[in-house]
């Protein structure tokens, strides 16, 4: 099944062991030599409407994912690492790529 980066981004993440939405897809980490998707982003909320920066943005392995159904994506993530922010800057998402 291929899907579109589109089509990905209009599906809601849930973690399967805490049944907590997670939210919805914002960009994706890319693998370059390899051509892979590595993870999936998605981007931390707004905290006080933007005055005081955003939260953490959580880092979705590739490994995590369980299913990717028509609506949702259910993924069991391990406990050490629900709000990981994204340490890697180098510019591999797919969105930087318009940059």
């Amino acid at each position: 099944m291929l899907l579109g980066f589109e089509e990905l981004c209009r599906k809601e993440v849930i973690d399967i062991s805490t049944g907590e939405r997670l939210g919805f897809i914002d960009d994706i980490e890319l693998d370059i030599e390899s051509g892979t998707v590595k993870s999936l982003i998605i981007y931390g909320g707004a905290r006080l409407w933007g005055f005081f920066g955003r939260e953490e943005d959580s880092v979705i392995a590739c490994s995590e994912i369980k299913v990717i159904g028509s609506d949702v994506v259910l993924v069991e993530r391990p406990k050490e690492s629900l709000r990981m922010k994204s340490t890697k800057k180098s510019g591999n998402s797919f969105l930087s790529l318009w940059k």
